[in-house]
């Protein structure tokens, strides 16, 4: 056959390649590659069969040679089924994950029997022109540790009454005993010099605090 006359050769050249040559020459550039720098042995698709070829697991192909099976594993369908198991896999560890989150313990939680709202004391005084609260609060049961506490909240936060921008509430708590609120002016309380500062007995159980309205400014 005249070679050199070949439509798109030229002249000493030879024939130009055809798809399949260039297929074949990849393929063996491929699997001189992987020879290079893959170890079989580490390869957990790998497995010679008892007829003695090789044989991909992940692929389920059968290989002459272990070159045909390297060129295998640079190819397209090993790589696509390669990205497939990783994706399967990542699943399936979500998944345990999940499934041990959800079998996990939830842990308790801790529920105090209420007994009853503390008995306390209430002082109304004036000093120096100033309306000033005395609190007494007695916990004689109070639980071991516990220190008692307070907090001052708006009358739009609670939900017991219909709310009243003229007062606020000062809140009182101390496990086991129920909670117990004052209703009291909605004015600035002063809190300089320790004056807002409760008093924990812990011997005789009683929790003090002293309230002192600040005295509203006229505007002349």
């Amino acid at each position: 056959m005249d070679m050199q006359n070949r439509p798109g050769g030229r002249t000493g050249s030879g024939p130009m390649a055809s798809a399949a040559d260039a297929n074949v020459e990849r393929r063996e550039r491929l699997k001189q590659l992987a020879m290079e720098i893959i170890d079989l042995q580490k390869d957990p698709y790998f497995m010679i069969n008892h007829l003695g070829t090789y044989e991909c697991k992940l692929c389920l192909t059968l290989h002459t040679n272990e070159g045909s099976y390297l060129a295998h594993t640079q190819g397209k369908k090993h790589q696509q089924n390669l990205l497939r198991r990783k994706a399967r896999e990542g699943k399936d560890l979500n998944a345990m994950m999940h499934m041990a989150k959800q079998n996990q313990p939830k842990p308790q939680k801790h529920k105090t029997v209420k007994i009853g709202r503390p008995g306390y004391k209430v002082t109304r005084t004036v000093e120096n022109t100033s309306k000033v609260l005395y609190f007494e609060l007695y916990y004689e049961d109070i639980q071991p540790g516990f220190i008692p506490k307070h907090r001052v909240m708006s009358a739009f936060e609670q939900k017991i009454e219909q709310a009243d921008k003229n007062y606020q509430y000062l809140i009182f708590a101390g496990e086991p005993y129920e909670n117990v609120g004052f209703k009291i002016p909605n004015q600035e309380i002063e809190t300089q010099d320790g004056k807002f500062q409760p008093i924990w007995d812990k011997d005789k159980k009683i929790y003090s605090l002293r309230v002192q309205f600040r005295e509203k400014k006229n505007n002349k």
